[in-house]
Order: C-alpha cells, then sequence, then structure tokens
C-alpha cells in the first residue's frame, strides 16, 4: 500500500497487482492520443497476452489508476526480439544489459491527475517482482518527447533506426538503482546492536527470551574464523543482519537428506563409497529386482518412471540426477564489474563432478526398503557453510539484497562452495532462500526442518541462453551422459543441427544454457503440431486467449536439462527458449507408465527439472459423440481422435515472471479412496500453489495402474469419480509422494503416523479417507448336522473374525484385490473346474458373478449366497432391473440361496484352504463344495484403522466424528468419506459422507483446506451460531454403476437422499413423475424421474449394449424442457427409445464441459438489471411469487411477453450464439445466422 497525492493535495492510496483480463475495458478508456502516438496502435487483448509482466495500480475502492506493460525484447520493430543485445549495448557501453536483467516497457496509462506517481509506484513493483532486473528501457519516435510524466524515470541514452522504415527512435533507460539502490555489506561490530533489535523483535521475541536481552551483541562479539557476522546499512543504519558458520554437522545431514547432486556438500577424498557392492541390490514397489548402483546404469534407473517420480515430486528428482550428469562446477563466467565472479571463476573449476542419490525407483517406496537403498558414504572435508541467522527490515526485503549479502559471506569462506539453511517447514518461503535448492529428505528422515543449499556459481549473472551449434555437442553429450533418454536428447540436437527439421518436416529447435563456455542446459522444442486436440482437450483456456497466438506460436517441449546449480534461472530458461524460438507457449506431457512399468516408447520424453515451474492443465470431460450418426456434421478427427492420454503442463509468456507460492506442510492423506483422489487432484492443480510434501499413504500406492485393461474392473461397481484415464490426465504421481503401507496408529503429541512395520510418516495436518472395506466374515459355528435354523445361531454380524484368512477367500476393495482373485482363477483352472461362492447381498455381488461367468466359469459352478437383509432396502432398488438380473442368473445357471448365514468353513476344521462352506436358512441347513470363496456381505473400518484412531483418542462413535469443516477432535486432523458421521450435535445421524458424491466431498474438503495455504482466497469467517447446526448439502449426482448378469450394462444416477424403498418414494405427494422407454428384460430400459420442479432427479439405465455413461450424467439436474421439452414429447409418444433420442444431435451441447458456464452467464442476464427504468426477470419472478403483481394474464405468458419486448431476448440470444461459435470444434452440428 502507497499513498499518491497529486497537485492539487488530493490523497489515493493505491496498490499494485498484475493486470487481469476485466482491466482491459478501463485500460482502454485511459489511452489518449498521446499514448498512441508514443508507444503506436495497440491491441490491448494481444500485447497482455504476450506480455511478460503486466501491473495495474489500483486504489482503495479496486478503480484503476494506471496500468504499464513490459516485454522482453523492444517495441516499434527497432530490434529483432532473439537479436537486440547487440543494438542496445551499442548505445552505451556502460550499459552491460543483457536478457536477464532488462525488460522494455510497451505501455504505460494512468489517470492524468496522479499520472507521475502513478508510474513511478509501477515502476518500483516491477523492479520489486523481477530482483534480476537492472535495466527497463522504452523507446519511442525520435520527434516525440516522453511527456512530464514518463521523464520523471526515464533517461535518454541513444537513438536507432527502425527495421522496416527510415525513421529513427529515441532509447530512454530506467536503472534499477534509482529505485532500489544497492545495500552496503560489512563486518558487523557490536555498536549496530541497537540499530538492529527493533528488527528482529518486529518479528519475534523467542531469541530475545531465550538468550537475553544482548543476545545480538554477544553474537557479534564471538566472531571469530568459523562464526562471522554481517550487516547491510542504508545511510549508515544497519538495517539487516546474517550469522554464518563453517561448523557444519555433515553426518546428520547425510543421514537425513539426499545430497548426492552435490557431493554430499563435501569435497571429493580417495575414500569415497560412490558406489554400492556389486551383488547389492533393492526391490521396486511391483517386486521387481532394482540395481542400485549410482553408476550410469542406475541413473537411468533412477529416471525411468516417469510418471512415478518420488519424495519432493518430478522435480528434484530430475535435478538430482542432472546434478550427476552435468559436472558440478559447471560453473562460472565473469559478469562486467563484478570482481568476486572473476575470483570465484578459479575456485570453481576445481570442484569435482558430483556422483550419488537416493536409487528410490518408483513413486510407490515402502518405507520399510528405504534402509536397503545405497546411500554414498564421502570422507572429504565439508564444503559448506551454514547460515544461523538472518533478519532484514521488511521495507529493503528483496531478493537482489539477499544476493548482495551472499556474495559478501561467499568472500569471508573462500575455501568454501556450498551456503546451506535449514529452516521449520511452516516457515513462509522468504526472498533469500528463492534463490536456494531445497534438498530431498530421505524417506524416514525425522527432522522437522527442510535443507536449503546455495553453490557459489549461484552468484553469476553470465549465464547465457543461445540457440545450439555443432560445436556444442560435446558439451551436451557431457550434461546428460547420466540420463536415461540421453540417447533421445542427442539425436535430436544432431537431427537439429542437420536439418532444423523432424523427419517429418516438423519444425526443430535446441537451445544451451552457457556459463563460463561450459554447457550447463540443454533444451529441445518442437512446433506444437496437435494444438487443436490440446485445446479440445485440456483447458488451455484458463491460461491463454487462444485466437490471439498463431499456430507456430505454440511449442512442444521434448527435453530440459539444467545443472542444479542453476536451477534458479529455470524460469528465465523458459523465457529465452520462448523470445530465441518466437513461441508464445510451450507443452509438456507426461505420459503413464505401461503395464510393465516403462515407458510407453515412443512417447516418453526425458524428465524435465522444469515441471514445478509448469502449471498443471486440467482435462476437459469429453462428449461421447455417435460419430456414425453425426456423419459430415461430427467433430473434425483433430477432435475426435483418440490418443494415449496424458497429463499436460504449460507455460506461456504472461507465466514466466508469475511467482508460485511455496507451500511445505506436511500434508498427509491416508488412503487411496475417491474422496483422497479428489481433495489431491484439487491441491495439484492450484496452479499458483506450489505443494512440496503432499504424501499418500496407500496400501497399493496409487490407483489407476490399469493392470488388466477393462477386464478387472467388471469386479466391482463403480461409482464413476475416477477411471484410468483420468488417473492419467492427472498424473499425481508427479506431484504426490507415495508411501505404500499400512496406518497402525496416530501420534498426535509427536504429530507423525505409524506404519504396520514400524515406520513413521510426520505430518502437519493429516486428512483420514480410508472410507469402509469388505470383512471377512465371522462363522457363527453351527453345527449343521444338527438342522439348525438361523434363529437358533448366534447372531455374529458384529463379530470381527481374528483367524487366519484362507488363501481362497477374497474381500475385493480395489483393483490390487480384483489382480490377485484373477491370477488365483487363472493359476488353480477354476474355469474349468470347481466352485465358486459368492456371499453377500451388495451390487458387487451381481458384477462379480458377471465377471466369473465372463471369465468362463460355468454357471452351474457358481453359487450366489445372500444373508438375510439388514434393510427394505435393496443394492439396486428396483424391481424392473432386478427381475432381468435374477432370469439372467436362473438362465446362466447359477444357483442362488436367499437369507443364508455362514455357519462353518470346512465343517469347523482348518480352514485354509476352503474346501467346504456350510450355511444355516430359515428353513434347514446346506453345505457347497467351493475352490474360491468371494465376501461381500459386509463394509465396515478396517479393525487396524480403527484401533489407530481409538488409541489416537480420536472420538469414534460407530464411524470416525467430523463436524461440518471435516475436523475430528484434534485440529490437526481432519476426515471425510465412509470412515466419518457427522457429531450428534448436528441430530443428522441418517445423513453422513456416504450419501453423497465421493469428488464431491473431496473437493470441498481440499477447498476447506486451501483457506490456510492461498493468500488470495478471502478469510473464511465463522458461521453465526444458529447455523453452525446445519450439516453442509452437497448438490452432485450419487452414481452407481456396472455390468450384472446378462451382460446388461447398468447405471443409477440419483440425488444425495437417505435411502428409502423405491415404492415408498414413489407414493410420496410431491415425488413428480416417472418416464420410462423399454423393458429391464429386453436390455433396453431407460427410466427417468423428473421431480415437481421438472428437474432430472434420477436416471436408471439397464442395456444389453454399451452406453455413453459421462453423457447421460449430465443429464442430472436438467430442467426437462432444456431436454427438448421431453416430458412433452413422450406424452405425444414422439419418445419410443431414450437411448436413441440422446443420440441426436440436439443434445451435444448439454454435454458439452461447458455448458455450465452458459447457464451460468444466462442466468446472470436475466437476473441484472439490462434497463433502468423496468425490474429484471428474476426480480419479475419474484413478484409474481410474493403477489406483489396483479396480471391479467397468466405469469408464464407474462413473462414470456416481457422476455420477448426487452433487451434480454437479443441478450440471452447473442450469448447462446457466442456459446456455440466460440465451442465450434466440438460443435460443428449446430448453425447459428450467417453459415448457411
Amino acid at each position: 500500500m502507497s499513498v499518491l497525492t497529486s497537485p492539487r493535495g488530493k490523497a489515493e492510496i493505491v496498490h499494485c497487482r498484475r493486470t487481469e483480463s476485466h482491466d482491459i475495458y478501463c485500460i482502454k478508456s485511459l489511452i489518449r492520443k498521446f499514448t498512441q502516438k508514443l508507444f503506436g496502435r495497440i491491441n490491448i487483448i494481444y500485447l497482455l497476452e504476450k506480455a511478460n509482466l503486466a501491473i495495474t495500480l489500483c486504489n482503495d475502492k479496486e478503480e484503476i489508476m494506471a496500468q504499464g506493460t513490459f516485454l522482453d525484447y523492444p517495441n516499434w520493430n527497432v530490434a529483432k526480439q532473439d537479436d537486440w543485445v547487440s543494438v542496445f549495448r551499442e548505445l552505451d557501453s556502460d550499459l552491460p544489459c543483457t536478457p536477464l536483467n532488462t525488460l522494455f516497457m510497451h505501455l504505460f496509462v494512468a489517470v492524468d491527475e496522479y499520472s507521475t506517481g502513478c508510474c513511478k509506484e509501477i515502476i518500483r513493483s516491477v523492479f520489486k517482482a523481477v530482483p534480476e532486473l537492472h535495466f527497463i528501457f522504452l523507446t519511442v519516435p525520435s520527434y516525440m518527447s516522453i511527456g512530464s510524466t514518463l521523464i520523471t524515470v526515464f533517461d535518454q541514452v541513444g537513438s536507432v533506426p527502425c527495421l522496416t522504415y527510415s525513421e529513427d527512435f529515441t532509447v530512454y533507460v530506467c536503472h534499477r538503482h534509482s529505485h532500489y539502490p544497492q545495500l552496503y555489506i560489512r563486518r558487523a561490530r557490536v555498536e549496530d546492536h541497537d540499530e538492529l533489535m527493533p528488527v528482529f523483535m518486529h518479528y519475534n521475541t523467542i531469541l530475545k527470551e531465550t538468550y537475553g536481552e544482548y543476545f545480538l551483541a554477544e553474537l557479534i562479539e564471538a566472531q571469530d574464523e568459523e562464526n562471522h557476522a554481517v550487516v547491510c546499512e542504508v545511510k549508515g543504519a544497519a538495517v539487516g543482519f546474517m550469522s554464518v558458520c563453517s561448523s557444519v554437522n555433515m553426518e546428520l545431514l547425510h543421514a537425513c537428506f539426499d545430497l548426492g547432486p552435490f557431493h554430499g556438500l563435501c569435497f571429493p577424498h580417495p575414500e569415497d563409497v560412490l558406489e554400492p557392492p556389486q551383488e547389492l541390490s533393492v526391490e521396486g514397489s511391483q517386486g521387481t529386482p532394482l540395481r542400485a548402483s549410482l553408476s550410469q546404469n542406475s541413473q537411468k534407473i533412477v529416471e525411468e518412471p516417469q510418471e512415478s517420480v518420488t519424495p519432493a515430486a518430478m522435480e528434484n528428482t530430475q535435478e538430482k540426477v542432472i546434478g550427476e550428469a552435468a559436472s558440478e562446477e559447471a560453473s562460472s563466467a565473469g559478469q562486467n564489474g563484478n570482481a568476486h565472479d572473476l575470483e570465484d571463476m578459479e575456485k570453481l573449476r576445481h570442484i569435482p563432478t558430483g556422483h550419488g542419490g537416493s536409487s528410490r525407483a518408483s513413486t510407490s517406496t515402502s518405507l520399510l526398503e528405504e534402509p536397503r537403498h545405497f546411500r554414498p558414504i564421502y570422507k572429504g572435508a565439508s564444503a559448506a557453510f551454514c547460515i544461523q541467522l538472518f533478519c532484514i527490515d521488511e521495507r529493503y526485503e528483496a531478493r537482489q539484497v539477499s544476493l548482495d549479502f551472499m556474495n559478501f559471506v561467499f568472500s569471508l569462506f573462500p575455501n568454501k562452495n556450498f551456503c546451506i539453511i535449514s529452516l521449520p517447514h511452516l516457515t513462509p518461503e522468504f526472498v533469500l532462500i528463492q534463490n536456494f535448492m531445497r534438498m530431498v529428505p530421505f524417506n524416514n528422515c525425522s527432522l522437522e526442518q527442510d535443507l536449503y543449499v546455495f553453490h557459489r556459481a549461484g552468484l553469476l549473472k553470465s549465464i547465457n541462453i543461445r540457440l545450439a551449434t555443432l560445436l556444442d555437442t560435446p558439451g551436451v553429450e557431457n550434461l546428460v551422459s547420466t540420463l536415461l533418454l540421453n540417447k533421445s536428447i542427442l539425436e535430436d540436437l544432431t537431427q537439429y543441427n542437420k536439418a532444423r527439421r523432424d523427419p517429418d518436416g516438423t519444425p526443430l529447435q535446441a537451445f544451451v544454457a552457457e556459463v563460463a563456455e561450459q554447457i550447463v542446459g540443454i533444451a529441445v522444442i518442437r512446433n506444437e503440431m496437435d494444438i487443436e486436440y490440446i485445446r479440445a482437450h485440456y483447458n488451455i483456456e484458463d491460461f491463454i486467449y487462444f485466437s490471439h497466438h498463431q499456430r507456430e506460436e505454440h511449442g512442444h517441449l521434448y527435453h530440459f536439462a539444467l545443472n542444479p546449480i542453476f536451477r534458479h534461472y529455470t524460469k528465465f530458461f523458459l523465457k529465452e527458449i520462448l523470445r530465441l524460438g518466437y513461441k508464445s507457449c510451450l507443452y509438456y506431457p507426461v505420459y503413464p507408465r505401461s503395464r510393465d512399468g516403462k515407458f510407453q516408447n515412443p512417447y516418453a520424453h526425458s524428465l524435465t527439472s522444469a515441471l514445478h515451474y509448469l502449471v498443471p492443465v486440467r482435462p476437459r470431460r469429453q462428449i461421447v459423440y455417435p460419430l456414425e450418426k453425426l456423419g459430415i456434421n461430427a467433430p473434425s478427427k483433430e477432435v475426435s481422435k483418440d490418443l494415449i492420454s496424458y497429463a499436460l503442463n504449460h507455460t506461456n509468456r504472461k507465466l514466466t515472471l508469475e511467482p508460485k507460492i511455496t507451500v511445505n506442510a506436511k500434508i498427509v492423506v491416508v488412503g487411496a479412496s475417491s474422496v483422497g483422489i479428489s481433495f489431491l487432484e484439487t491441491l495439484a492443480f492450484c496452479s499458483h500453489l506450489k505443494f512440496n510434501n503432499l504424501t499418500l499413504i496407500s496400501t497399493h500406492g496409487l490407483p489407476g495402474k490399469n493392470l488388466l485393461g477393462a477386464e478387472q474392473r467388471k469386479f466391482l461397481a463403480s461409482d464413476h469419480c475416477f477411471n484410468d484415464k483420468d488417473y492419467a490426465l492427472m498424473s499425481l504421481c508427479s506431484w504426490v509422494n507415495v508411501v505404500v503401507g499400512r496406518m497402525t496408529g496416530i501420534d498426535r503429541a509427536a504429530k507423525y503416523v505409524v506404519l504396520s512395520k514400524g515406520e513413521i510418516v510426520l505430518y502437519d495436518h493429516l486428512i483420514l479417507c480410508t472410507g469402509q472395506q469388505y470383512q471377512v466374515p465371522c462363522p457363527t459355528g453351527a453345527d449343521i448336522s444338527q438342522h439348525l435354523t438361523n434363529r437358533e445361531v448366534p447372531h455374529s454380524s458384529r463379530r470381527r473374525y481374528t483367524g487366519q484368512v484362507p488363501c481362497n477367500h477374497f474381500t475385493l476393495s480395489d483393483e490390487e484385490d480384483c489382480l490377485k482373485a484373477l491370477a488365483w482363477i487363472r493359476n488353480n483352472s477354476i474355469t474349468s473346474e470347481g466352485n465358486v461362492i459368492v456371499y453377500g447381498n451388495t451390487i458387487d455381488t451381481y458384477t462379480t458373478v458377471e465377471t466369473l461367468l465372463n471369465l468362463g466359469v460355468r454357471g452351474p459352478c457358481i453359487f450366489l449366497v445372500k444373508p438375510p437383509p439388514t434393510s427394505t432396502i435393496t443394492c439396486i432398488n428396483n424391481y424392473s432391473v432386478e427381475s432381468a438380473v435374477e432370469d439372467a442368473l436362473r438362465g446362466a445357471g447359477v444357483t442362488v440361496y436367499q437369507d443364508a448365514i455362514l455357519a462353518q468353513w470346512n465343517d469347523g476344521l482348518d480352514p485354509d484352504p476352503i474346501h467346504s462352506a456350510s450355511f444355516t436358512t430359515p428353513t434347514k441347513p446346506f453345505r457347497l463344495q467351493c475352490c474360491m470363496f468371494f465376501s461381500f456381505c459386509e463394509k465396515n473400518v478396517d479393525y487396524e484403522t480403527f484401533k489407530a484412531l481409538n488409541d489416537a483418542c480420536l472420538v469414534y462413535d460407530g464411524r470416525l466424528v467430523i463436524d461440518t469443516n471435516f475436523h475430528t477432535n484434534d485440529i490437526a486432523i481432519r476426515a471425510a468419506g465412509s470412515l466419518t458421521k457427522f457429531s450428534n450435535r448436528y441430530y443428522s445421524n441418517e445423513w453422513t459422507h456416504s450419501n453423497f458424491n465421493s469428488k464431491e466431498i473431496g473437493f470441498q474438503l481440499a477447498a476447506a483446506m486451501l483457506s490456510l495455504f492461498d493468500p488470495t482466497l478471502e478469510p473464511v469467517t465463522e458461521p453465526p451460531a444458529d447455523l453452525d447446526r446445519l450439516i453442509p448439502m452437497y448438490k452432485g449426482a450419487k452414481i452407481q454403476g456396472g455390468i450384472l448378469p446378462g451382460s446388461y450394462h447398468y447405471l443409477h444416477i440419483a440425488k444425495p437422499a437417505i435411502p428409502s424403498p423405491l415404492e415408498v418414494v414413489m407414493a410420496q405427494p410431491n415425488f413428480g413423475s416417472e418416464i420410462i422407454t423399454g423393458t429391464a428384460k429386453s436390455g433396453t430400459y431407460f427410466r427417468i424421474h423428473i421431480n415437481k420442479y421438472k428437474m432430472v432427479e434420477t436416471i436408471t439405465c439397464l442395456s444389453k449394449e454399451p452406453f455413453p455413461t459421462s453423457n447421460y450424467i449430465r443429464l442430472f439436474g436438467q430442467h426437462e424442457q432444456l431436454l427438448n421439452n421431453m416430458c412433452a414429447r413422450y406424452d405425444d409418444n414422439l419418445i419410443k427409445d431414450f437411448y436413441s433420442y440422446f443420440t441426436e444431435s440436439w443434445c451435444m451441447a448439454l454435454f458439452h464441459d461447458r455448458f455450465i458456464d452458459l447457464r451460468k452467464e444466462l442466468r446472470q442476464i436475466l437476473a441484472s438489471k439490462e434497463e433502468e427504468t423496468l425490474p429484471s426477470i428474476e426480480q419479475l419472478a419474484h413478484q409474481i411469487e410474493d403477489e406483489d403483481l396483479r396480471l391479467k394474464e397468466k405469469p408464464r405468458a407474462y413473462l414470456r411477453r416481457v422476455y420477448k419486448e426487452t433487451i434480454y431476448k437479443p441478450l440471452v440470444e447473442r450469448s447462446i450464439l457466442d456459446y456455440l461459435h466460440y465451442n465450434y470444434n466440438h460443435l460443428p452440428m449446430y448453425a447459428w445466422p450467417g453459415i448457411i
């Protein structure tokens, strides 16, 4: 916040922010004729799309006071955007301008009265936002004066000619030191104490309370060869302090952090152990032996699973590998005028190449395996010093000032090459450590601090990004020598040097980063040839206006490798790729691994350390088109083609100087349920946040491995929250650390989770989403030889089975369980011999029976045994569907038993394996021979989970008790999903998260958490006391589906509700109506329930043929008139088959992912007062409802007449036509005025 005062004495409180698209109208209103003469005729939207930095200045009423736009190349076409440096250096030899330290002003507008103050404030904001920036150039026609405003910050330096026509342009420059003078750094003196103490006390008083009032003076006095204290001063007054020490506990750091990229922060020693014994190997998460050697082969193992990058996500793993591949001395060139750079150059040349690092080879890394991973042993002396204490007045806190400190402290330790600092991981990332590299902690690290490392070479500013040449090949070979895809990188580099194009003719570009005539980075891009597919399948328009980018401006990033010493230049590297390559956007896909755990070649890209500097792009929900029916009106093949699914990451010119907010809080999610995955997805796709410590604890790791294709999916019914394609499109393994294990305990005081083998996982926020699983049934023990009935045996549903689980007993909860069951079926010839018992009365029993039949198990060998129902509501709750399924079971020869209770396995003898099972019924007992036993009789919280919760003293009342904000009785522990129930104080025991859509629950859980980390969100306000007793009601549809016996494809979509029998619901007076086409037994059944408000509330489908499930889900919640007056057409007998009806071209727009945005826009139009003298349509509707209007005609006719006679009708029509026109790539089957 700053205060501007006009010449007339008026004051305005102003603040700066990034320019947004809705600012364009106000910016245009500030453009004057003088502005056009100064900057030329400008398309504001186009300029903002291509700008590296655009700053808007607003007052406290959010009124725009000024705006400035800055790019990394000059305007007025005085130089090519890839070759301006030489032109501007000729102007003044004392201006060492480089692409790193220079921007160009392309537009400045301001309110006339405050223009001078606004200009200075924007310039200051630009220098603060870009710490490396030293010069801002302004180019104007030579016959123009820059005016009284800009002359206050710019100085003339010369003139340059135009490239296209004969006219000279005057060049002005603005220097950083005019706004942020370089601070003087010196050794601290005791007399600095009084000036520095207020700075320390401004932040906290802990040091003073711990070490006494004069701790700072004592620290300064204690300086010696190993301990130094330095200050920065302004006008003779100390405003910042740093204490450094060369004594570092290297043993602790080696035990806790992967320091391989930097040779363990030690000098090389002959006795260093950098490679393990040849016989040492480790097991990967899938049980595949993986060599732990850190030679070139092992580096390939580290890099191989692209989608499975481990702790701290993909970024740090790549940097580790690249760091080992690239020479750590990678170093340095002198920058003009910087004596430290010239001194450091020789020292850096003697740093040896670093080897070593973690051999974690998969996301699914068991903590048990961690101790067996080889870790290098470093015998050399420490090459690092540490920062013990740092503080600076917030008025002078800028990264450039912090680097001024670093220059000085490195000169105090001429024999050290690394500076380290450790911070509590909840400490917000401040400017000093933004140039540091965060080290990857080992899985068993119990330190509650993060370690950051800075290399001496990072002080150098002489990094140069340029197009590669043939002479760069040896340097690139050295850089990438240990990368798995080094051959691919070198082949692309050779192809670029040879032809500048791929063999298929696609333009190809290769760029290198160079320091001290040494290659420290390589990037290879191609023109993005599938941009129409990307636009149609990913929400890239969340980040760009697609129409303002030429096709050739979209680039595809194939390879990116940068020495970790220079990681803080990653964004600069990307920015230079865009500038030198004449690109505006870059795209980087992350492909899933194939079933064998390897890359799906030829689609593999080299791993990139730049991933955290890109933004993940959300995939778009696709319409399932009836292509044959649409014919020539179908979308183009570029839109509808089916490619291998991948997660897309993106950057553009606007994002190159956009910082991300780093969140180091340890967020641990237990359970890979739909709720947990939705929670992680929401956090991972927050483009402006960077979560470094997202961890998932799961028994089988991340789902979505697509282990057996569609085959194993049929075992269990689906809630249609996520499928394998969704997991591939998310690539959560790029952002989430995955620990394979089972939670057995929680230490709330120490904040860690205990796993089954005794390992611990620390947390700051613990999210419990374990859900409920099928449990092993506990036999009653009844002896059926005594002919007992159900009434005569003890009720065992509440008893827990504690014996050994038989090897041929299966409870299926996820795809891994299904895989094991399928393997057992195939390995034990179940399809040709032996009986199978399926015990339970859930929908999963039906889908499992159908899967068994589909696998070849004969129907007479399958026994479906149903226990007594615990409710009057069946799992399908539709008599027509149930009758069709029962007929299909009889037709297949499957024997069905009703109301049977499990009595014994193997007549009470050893149950492993199960050879027979005995059951009691209301009449007579029976005994069945079996080779496999599937149990689906009860879902409950896993006992180990319950015990962990109970031992941690979390309130448990049948389920884990939470409040409306997902909190348990521990503020640091939240829970969601079927594991939970609401507290009794809400008096809503019938409602739990099980009644709602799991994906929506996960999203809302993440939204509740984001308020803790995202400063852009409004602070959460506590609800009024009377509303605090209301549970939240979520609106997403509750969905279940699967393939039932008879090969019926089943889908049921309904609004969240307390379960009730369908007959009872239909008997309610406010039920509405149901419309049905087809019959269940013929496999053409389609039922739609329309509520009393004419909204679609329930959909039930049973079909012999597959149908587009995702399309039908979009029908939920729509008004029947929106479905082409469906009820009227049905009543007129015009609809014979809903399956055919919903493949007609008129409904494609309803299935479009942006249709909901159109509905909101139309609602906003009808709710707005477009004419001052008339109420809005919405207000008229309320007045009619409240009987405030006396009408001579029917209300509906009145509203229709008002709508047609006012401006609303053309506004609505224009909005709809704009929607169809903008989404023409997806909706070419619609016509609009002018197309015919």
